[in-house]
């Protein structure tokens, strides 16, 4: 069966609802969210874990997320950016080696490199799948709460690579975090299908690689999964960002 032919029958089984969202028409305090959006994931050949080819997904996901951060810088709206960063010969299981600090695949892609110096943009390092765990530093506190509160954040909009991995383990947690008033003042959080996406390892090429069958991972199916848990626990997920011209 094809990827089309399995994401049509989970969308039968378990259909998606989407929404667009306006920001600036919105009334209410928007940040924006970008999730490893970085070479070792994003960048063709870049690294173990990286497109080993062009992948429109992963292109429509960075292009999307260009357009967004520029509007909302251009607006002065926070934006935070998290940067998968692992210490050379500590990789995170059950993955390979990847996003290693100094190798240049835990630097943001090309395109999005001019954030490192942008105003509005947060970059924080994460060692983790989980960027609500990874930024919490030696006090106990916490970067993505205090990024919420200092900004006076009452939504963000959520992009960025995996979208049943890193993505999804960030919006779950946040959502926990603000049903339990640890990110007092946020209401909803957003999800943009795509401006997210995930890695493609069909069940054939991982058998031919010697991973063996439950290493599959089709990219259509485990993005859809991804959004669709996601939704399940509250996230409200979005079919169109309008931005100011």
């Amino acid at each position: 069966m094809e990827n089309g032919e399995l994401t049509n029958g989970l969308s039968e089984a378990m259909p998606l609802a989407f929404t667009p969202v306006d920001p600036a028409a919105s009334g209410k305090k928007f940040g924006l969210i970008i999730v490893d959006e970085v070479n070792g994931f994003a960048t063709v050949g870049a690294g173990a874990l990286a497109p080993p080819v062009p992948n429109e997904q992963v292109s429509t996901m960075v292009s999307e997320t260009v357009r967004i951060a520029k509007s909302f810088t251009s607006q002065n709206w926070p934006i935070l950016a998290f940067l998968d960063t692992h210490t050379p010969g500590k990789p995170e299981a059950p993955y390979p080696p990847h996003c290693e600090e100094g190798t240049g695949e835990e630097e943001l892609v090309p395109e999005l490199k001019w954030l490192e110096s942008d105003a509005n943009t947060t970059l924080i390092k994460k060692d983790c799948i989980n960027g609500f765990v990874g930024a919490t530093r030696a006090d106990g506190s916490n970067a993505v709460v205090d990024w919420v509160a200092d900004n006076g954040i009452t939504d963000f909009l959520v992009v960025g690579i995996c979208t049943d991995i890193c993505v999804m383990d960030f919006v779950l947690t946040a959502l926990s975090a603000r049903n339990h008033d640890m990110l007092p003042g946020l209401d909803e959080i957003y999800v943009y299908d795509k401006g997210c996406s995930t890695f493609d390892l069909p069940r054939s090429v991982a058998e031919e690689a010697g991973l063996g069958a439950r290493a599959a991972h089709p990219q259509d199916v485990t993005h859809y999964m991804g959004l669709y848990f996601m939704a399940g626990r509250g996230a409200q997920l979005v079919n169109e960002v309008t931005l100011p011209a």
